[in-house]
């Protein structure tokens, strides 16, 4: 669902540079050269023994700017002899360190922080820093210490009262979120143009409910964010860098492409407009083709924008297929993270049911099945990557426990339920609030000394939505006292009004409102219970929980609804308000779903 790291990618800096800055001189070659580290305790403490401070450059293995900021300003001579002068350098891929990318992530990549000895930040920047500015800056913390005015306190958090949001301040957030949509190129959000995932599947539930302007305004926004992805190989470009949507920034990362396949897919089973669909299938196979390991069938993180590190890459993707595979491939990070897996887990669940493409549904349990071998913890819970130099991190054990009710909703296998519950159970024991309303944290490890944990808005707002819809499918309360605990955070007016605001209205809505509970009454080896399932899959929605129940399992799940037996298969359909009455043939299950939507 929520992609954590989005607040960052919407703010990545693209600078105009003249074209012979960006190549080094053989000149530059000849000077000293840096020496970076990774993070860690150990760098503050040589910065306080040699009296330095730490920069902290975060880049993105795929990021275009951050390659160029490597070519250009850390080969600059009078970078390099202040660096090595008073700089104890450390270098982090954000996507390996979700607590460092969380933490910074309103900087975009490349970020740039400085730090005194105890920890403490003295300057934070955002984007590439032309060598000039760098140098500046360099020589100004030299000269005095302080902290600059990028520093700035960070706003006291007054927990809400409970998990309510009170009308006035909801009104505010929906108003908030109208505001956000920019009618004359589409889409929300104004500066650069992506597919904002919450955004987008918010608008599909106004839409389902007959709402003319929303209903537009999604069919805009989807038709739109189809010039985003590659006319060549499939798969989405991360955003447009103008205003409207066609000058993209060529990166593809796996956390985009989980976006698309779900919102499209979702699309597609409320619409049946096979553009959508397509966009769907064009991901789709850019993923199997580019970012899946045929052995082990993961999911790698992304690939690069750049075929050479720094240059302008706009000539190369004009390319066709043969063209560019004769100059080489972009780059592709290799690294298999649980929590992009997790992400693209779900949203392959999600293509299944709309299209019935098998093969998609193979490889979301394919991924599953080595992700539970390779980054399963004790306790029910998922390391990030191989090994983790900290963590563990909530986004983790998140996004699998996401995938995990994914899978389980589309197939009905209880092992699925049961990993998705142990998953839960790892939250509640060790990313549990500080304080009760504060949130839910990132991680239990601090970053450094001087930061205490902290929570993460989107990763709150996914919690949510996990829970509560756990708390339905296990008839368990406690997962919904989960739900409540995260929601007191979002509802506070500090959290509540931070930009984009569909991700809080989704939650509220997943914590407020029951889901659409399907039930197929009837064996597993009835044709007729079968076509009721596929066809309760075609007409996915975005907040629905679907069971199969047969009559002869002597270990039925819990649940409040009593079902009468009956002398076929049935399908029934239930809101918060009530149950329907029992509706054997398929082709009328969509326009039931319809319905119910109208009235939940």
């Amino acid at each position: 669902m929520t992609r954590t790291n989005h607040s960052a990618a919407r703010l990545c800096i693209f600078l105009a540079l003249i074209v012979s800055a960006i190549a080094p001189s053989p000149a530059r070659a000849q000077q000293p050269t840096l020496h970076w580290q990774p993070w860690s305790d150990a760098a503050f403490t040589t910065a306080r023994q040699q009296h330095k401070f730490v920069l902290l450059d975060l880049e993105a293995v795929w990021c275009h700017w951050c390659h160029v900021m490597d070519d250009v300003t850390y080969r600059d001579p009078t970078v390099i002899r202040l660096l090595n002068e008073k700089y104890i350098l450390v270098k982090v891929d954000q996507d390996s360190r979700p607590d460092i990318s969380n933490r910074y992530q309103d900087y975009g990549w490349p970020a740039t922080v400085v730090f005194a000895p105890d920890g403490s930040e003295i300057v934070k920047r955002q984007g590439f820093l032309q060598p000039r500015l760098m140098a500046s800056m360099l020589k100004a913390i030299i000269d005095d210490p302080s902290p600059g005015p990028s520093i700035e306190r960070e706003a006291a958090l007054h927990p809400a009262a409970d998990a309510t949001i009170a009308p006035a301040l909801l009104n505010r957030i929906h108003t908030s979120y109208d505001a956000q949509y920019d009618q004359p190129n589409s889409g929300w959000g104004f500066v650069h143009k992506y597919l904002d995932e919450e955004s987008v599947e918010y608008a599909l539930r106004l839409s389902a409910r007959n709402n003319a302007l929303y209903t537009k305004r999604t069919t805009d926004t989807l038709h739109n964010a189809t010039y985003l992805i590659d006319p060549v190989w499939g798969g989405a470009y991360q955003y447009s860098v103008s205003g409207d949507w066609r000058e993209p920034h060529f990166e593809k990362l796996i956390s985009i492409q989980a976006s698309y396949l779900r919102e499209y897919s979702l699309a597609y089973a409320q619409t049946h407009n096979p553009e959508d669909l397509a966009a769907a299938q064009s991901v789709h196979r850019y993923v199997h083709t580019f970012l899946t390991d045929a052995p082990t069938g993961v999911f790698f993180v992304s690939q690069d924008a750049d075929l050479h590190d720094g240059e302008d890459n706009e000539p190369y993707f004009k390319l066709d297929d043969r063209g560019r595979r004769a100059q080489g491939i972009p780059r592709i990070d290799k690294h298999v993270y649980a929590r992009e897996n997790g992400w693209t887990i779900a949203a392959l669940c999600h293509l299944y049911a709309v299209s019935g493409d098998t093969s998609a549904l193979t490889e979301a349990k394919h991924a599953a099945n080595w992700i539970a071998i390779h980054r399963t913890i004790p306790g029910g819970g998922f390391r990030h990557d191989d090994v983790d130099p900290a963590g563990p991190y909530l986004g983790d054990t998140l996004a699998m426990g996401h995938a995990y009710l994914a899978l389980y909703n589309v197939t009905g296998d209880r092992n699925d339920l049961s990993a998705a519950t142990s998953a839960a159970k790892f939250i509640a024991a060790h990313f549990a609030p500080t304080k009760p309303g504060t949130g839910f944290i990132t991680s239990p490890t601090r970053t450094d000394a001087a930061y205490r944990p902290h929570p993460d808005r989107d990763e709150n707002v996914a919690l949510v939505r996990f829970t509560s819809l756990l708390s339905q499918a296990t008839g368990d309360p406690t997962y919904h006292q989960m739900a409540a605990e995260a929601m007191r955070y979002l509802a506070s007016s500090t959290i509540a009004l931070q930009p984009l605001s569909a991700g809080t209205l989704l939650a509220y809505e997943d914590f407020t409102q029951d889901p659409l509970h399907i039930t197929i009454l009837g064996p597993a080896s009835d044709q007729q219970a079968a076509a009721l399932h596929t066809a309760a899959l075609r007409s996915l929605t975005s907040h629905e929980l679907i069971e199969w129940r047969d009559p002869t399992d002597h270990n039925p799940l819990p649940t409040a609804v009593t079902y009468p037996p009956l002398k076929q298969s049935a399908l029934f359909l239930c809101t918060a308000r009530a149950c329907s009455s029992p509706i054997y043939r398929p082709e009328d299950v969509a326009a039931k779903i319809h319905k119910a939507q109208l009235s939940n």
